[in-house]
């Protein structure tokens, strides 16, 4: 079979297992819409996600905020998609007209005419998240989760504001968090250790004002629900 055939077959796998997520998904409606996914990914792809070779961002003591670390972030997009063919596979099912109709159909956002925005984050020990909403150019997030054992309790952190907390979401293997931002979706990572690595994949589909093209896995190809 070639290479383009495997690829095809492995986006449509992709395609079928989010389908097949979002289906189940449990939804709760405080403090904000938000939807709990399971088996995100066909389990093949999981494993191989989660054994890809990104180290963790090295914090130096400063946390609170992903954009601290700008220049240790990894996303699926240049040469990432061209190293790791697992990466690009991931990258074309987010990128697929049914699987963006998908999402579009079960939340209720306006996704035509986003781009996918994927970073693999790598967090370790000291790593936390103040309470933020992802509002402004974010049109849809979906936390992935690929843990390791004994993580149960790495899950995101959700608020019904600043200094509210209600929740933590599971923190299971091949799960995920997905809710469109809006001014009410406070989410965090409250301080706690961490054993080992925390490994998730961060899906955003984000407007044509994202400034940081080169985090976009196909810059020049905005998605489509048709």
């Amino acid at each position: 079979m070639s290479t383009a055939l495997i690829g095809a077959e492995l986006e449509s796998r992709i395609a079928s297992n989010l389908f097949a997520s979002l289906a189940s998904a449990a939804r709760h409606d405080q403090p904000y819409r938000n939807w709990r996914l399971q088996g995100v990914f066909p389990e093949p792809v999981a494993r191989e996600l989660a054994a890809l070779p990104f180290g963790p961002v090295e914090l130096g003591g400063v946390s609170g905020r992903r954009e601290l670390h700008n220049d240790a972030r990894q996303y699926f997009a240049a040469e990432v998609l061209d190293a790791h063919p697992v990466a690009r596979e991931v990258a074309q099912g987010f990128q697929s007209p049914a699987v963006v109709r998908a999402f579009a159909e079960a939340t209720g956002a306006n996704l035509d005419g986003t781009y996918v925005r994927i970073e693999y984050a790598v967090d370790q020990d000291g790593f936390w998240l103040e309470p933020h909403t992802d509002l402004g150019v974010k049109a849809l997030t979906l936390l992935t989760q690929l843990p390791a054992e004994g993580q149960e309790d790495l899950g995101t952190d959700i608020y019904g504001g600043p200094g509210d907390w209600r929740e933590r979401s599971a923190f299971e293997w091949n799960g995920a968090l997905l809710f469109i931002p809006s001014d009410r979706t406070w989410h965090g990572f409250e301080r706690r250790p961490i054993r080992g690595i925390r490994r998730t994949v961060i899906v955003n589909y984000v407007t044509e004002e994202w400034r940081a093209r080169e985090q976009l896995a196909f810059p020049q190809s905005p998605v489509t629900s048709r």
